[in-house]
């Protein structure tokens, strides 16, 4: 599937902001499972590129000016398909030559947002997982998905995995993460995936989540799945960035000084396109 997609996000301050640093993660790179036909960043500053240790796109750019607003907005045409050949959910993500990337096994330590206390240690084990099967693998986030229900405003950015599990429930991010924190639990590596998701009647996961699995750490081999669905991702899925946790793929993070309180306003919108045009 080919899609249009627009991501506007609009911060407001009830004070004039006086100095702001952004870092953003808003651009799809094209890989094994998808590819990007165009891609454009608009901001208020002047924008750098670089790409960090996990292979994302990272723009920054700097507000020194006063002002009571903040708009970015990404839009372009991205490209997404199933992993691998017919029948094979694996995917190899591997830095290209002359490029630098963070091993695999870097996935294996846990973040304060994805550590798993000793219920979630001993709920990821009798999952049976098996290293470098995908199949079990789906298996963890099916039970996941069942464990801990997708259920809106039960949590924030900044739950960890261990809430999340605590509470039974909470949304893609958490769903994710504690996909995460057991995988690592286990001695597999697994990182955090932010995208989008298309499908009809589905608006409010536009901005999604979820987790890349690694079946072999040399090859750079991996498989990807979608908790809140509890499938392997497939055309309806495009990847923005991927971490250790929410905070390291964050689509937009930044800090400033003034402002005060600040409200936030995003609008996702993703257009197949007909055929014709794709």
């Amino acid at each position: 599937m080919k899609y249009q997609i627009r991501h506007t996000t609009v911060y407001r301050y009830a004070e004039p902001l006086r100095h702001s640093v952004h870092e953003l993660r808003l651009t799809p790179r094209s890989g094994a499972l998808q590819q990007v036909d165009s891609w454009q960043i608009h901001t208020p500053g002047n924008l750098t590129r670089a790409a960090d240790g996990f292979g994302n796109v990272v723009h920054h750019f700097t507000l020194g000016n006063r002002t009571d607003d903040v708009t970015i907005e990404a839009l372009g045409i991205v490209e997404a398909f199933p992993a691998g050949s017919p029948g094979s959910q694996c995917f190899v993500d591997a830095p290209g030559e002359g490029r630098y990337r963070v091993s695999p096994l870097y996935f294996l330590s846990a973040t304060p947002l994805t550590s798993a206390p000793p219920e979630m240690v001993a709920f990821a084990r009798e999952q049976m997982l098996v290293p470098g099967d995908a199949e079990s693998a789906l298996r963890l986030a099916q039970a996941i998905a069942k464990r801990v229900h997708y259920k809106p405003n039960t949590t924030h950015v900044g739950t960890a995995a261990a809430e999340a599990f605590g509470l039974g429930a909470g949304v893609c991010q958490d769903q994710a993460q504690v996909m995460v924190a057991c995988c690592r639990a286990l001695g597999v590596p697994a990182r955090y995936v932010s995208g989008y998701f298309h499908a009809v009647g589905e608006e409010d996961l536009a901005s999604h989540a979820w987790a890349d699995v690694c079946l072999d750490a040399e090859s750079h081999t991996w498989c990807s799945i979608d908790v809140t669905h509890q499938c392997f991702t497939d055309g309806r899925h495009i990847r923005l960035a991927v971490g250790r946790d929410y905070q390291s793929a964050a689509p937009v993070r930044g800090v400033r000084q003034g402002g005060g309180a600040e409200t936030l306003d995003v609008s996702i919108s993703i257009e197949p396109l007909p055929a014709e045009v794709a």
